[in-house]
């Protein structure tokens, strides 16, 4: 029983806590603004670029054996 009571007041606590005000909608505009802005490089950039690269290359391999099952198809085979 004191375990949902101290549960409960907790809850109400952060409840009562979490409504915004002017103040945070301002906080927020340079928030919003540096969103809007080109990221930034990060240390993950190159395991990025080769993931992008390897779904790349999977595609286009993918691609190729779509023609070349098309093309036996087509043959009659």
């Amino acid at each position: 029983m004191t375990r949902f009571v101290l549960a409960a007041a907790a809850l109400l606590a952060l409840a009562a806590c979490s409504g915004k005000t002017q103040e945070d909608a301002d906080a927020a505009k340079p928030v919003a603004a540096a969103a809007a802005q080109p990221a930034q490089k990060t240390v993950f950039d190159p395991q990025l670029k080769a993931l992008q690269k390897a779904k790349d290359v999977q595609k286009t391999v993918d691609d190729a054996a779509k023609t070349t099952d098309k093309a036996i198809d087509d043959a009659g085979g």
